[in-house]
């Protein structure tokens, strides 16, 4: 029974010693990464949607058009109806020009 016991003070006491380290470690981690705050991409990517839907509507082959554009960490997404494919292929290059996009998902749709 002693030994039983003294084995198993033994196993609690090197895993606590194990965590002890791994702690250590993740703490060094920690410390040498930089922060990151949500507030700043989202301030971002509201100043990248405003300026892809100022461009889609001060060009007169969009203007008339509803898409809707949503931002998230540079990456843009397109929703709406056009009129024909040339018009899905000239949004993705009016908003390849804009700064701070990163990649387009265009989910428009040619009206029937």
């Amino acid at each position: 029974m002693k030994k039983r016991n003294g084995l198993l003070i033994f196993g609690v006491t090197v895993i606590g010693i194990i965590m002890l380290a791994g702690c250590n470690e993740l703490k060094e981690a920690t410390y040498t990464t930089k922060p990151s705050s949500s507030v700043g991409i989202n301030i971002r990517d509201s100043e990248i949607t405003i300026k892809v839907e100022d461009a889609l509507h001060s060009d007169k082959e969009f203007n008339s058009l509803d898409i809707t554009v949503a931002t998230l960490k540079g990456d843009v997404l397109l929703t709406g109806v056009v009129e024909n494919q040339s018009q899905i292929y000239q949004a993705g290059k009016l908003i390849r020009s804009i700064e701070g996009v990163h990649t387009i998902h265009d989910h428009l749709s040619v009206r029937k």
